[in-house]
């Protein structure tokens, strides 16, 4: 029985998933709050027409709600990044600013400094 406890606390430990140095290839913009924004004014304005109406305009404002952002230049930072198992996603990062090539851990859903983590965040500045 003693063995199986030990058996069982060796594969726990190593189904835990371990976070990986990922690294950052591109800096692309993020219109999501200018199409969230957008959508809810489009909504609220199509809403006059009922139902579909509120659909319409939703759809409607969230286009030109991002549009207009980028048009504006007001697109926030997101960055695509290259994670430990060669899959490219995009996170978006308001706080850290980053350059191609730069190590990244990614925690949540937002990219942080190498070596970041909760007990430590106090020590990395935003640089946002």
């Amino acid at each position: 029985m003693k063995k199986f406890g030990i058996l069982a606390l060796t594969i726990g430990m190593l189904t835990v998933s371990n976070v990986y140095a990922a690294e950052i290839v591109s800096e692309v913009g993020d219109e999501t709050s200018g199409q969230a924004t957008g959508g809810m004014t489009g909504m609220m304005a199509g809403s006059v027409g009922g139902p579909i109406g509120a659909v319409v305009g939703a759809g409607l404002g969230a286009v030109f709600g991002g549009s207009g952002q980028k048009a504006l230049g007001g697109s926030d930072r997101a960055y695509i990044v290259r994670t430990d198992s060669g899959e490219l996603k995009t996170y978006r990062s308001p706080n850290y600013v980053f350059v191609p090539g730069d190590k990244v851990v990614i925690h949540g859903n937002r990219p942080r400094p190498l070596g970041w983590t909760p007990e430590t965040a106090e020590s990395f500045p935003y640089n946002g």
